[in-house]
């Protein structure tokens, strides 16, 4: 998710307990824990961008040759990423995750020249909210 051109990672879950999410169906969801992988992977793969390390897009499978399969997803694609040893056939070298992002601190608003404070709106918790959270909007781009 890209907000004023800084990029975070976000899962929002459901509250709902009928939600497919919870349990584990082979039918339905085969690899459930992937979505927080893939979207803590982002943050390792910006933290490792924003340091300079040359690190290959995690959306990128199938130019190397991956794809979701059936029962497992993306993990195959997922633990090679991360291992560093997803092999490029154009550079005949293996590529992936900087192995840095596991120890590198998240870059910091101090890091920046020019520095974005954003405001956060709480999370609308009625029509009301939602409502004036709408013309909040709309009075803050003029």
């Amino acid at each position: 998710m890209d907000l004023y051109g800084i990029g975070f990672s976000n899962i929002r879950l459901s509250d709902d307990n009928v939600y497919n999410l919870y349990s584990y169906n082979y039918r339905i969801n085969t690899f459930p824990e992937e979505i927080f992988l893939h979207e803590f992977l982002h943050t390792l793969e910006r933290t490792s961008l924003e340091y300079g390390y040359n690190t290959i897009a995690l959306h990128n499978y199938e130019d190397y040759g991956y794809s979701e399969e059936i029962l497992i997803g993306l993990k195959n694609w997922y633990y090679d990423y991360m291992r560093c040893n997803v092999y490029d056939e154009n550079t005949n070298e293996y590529v992936g995750l900087s192995q840095n992002a596991y120890v590198l601190k998240p870059v910091h608003e101090t890091n920046f020249a020019y520095a974005i404070e954003l405001n956060f709106n709480k999370e609308p918790n009625n029509v009301f909210d939602e409502i004036k959270s709408l013309f909040n909007v709309v009075i803050d781009a003029f």
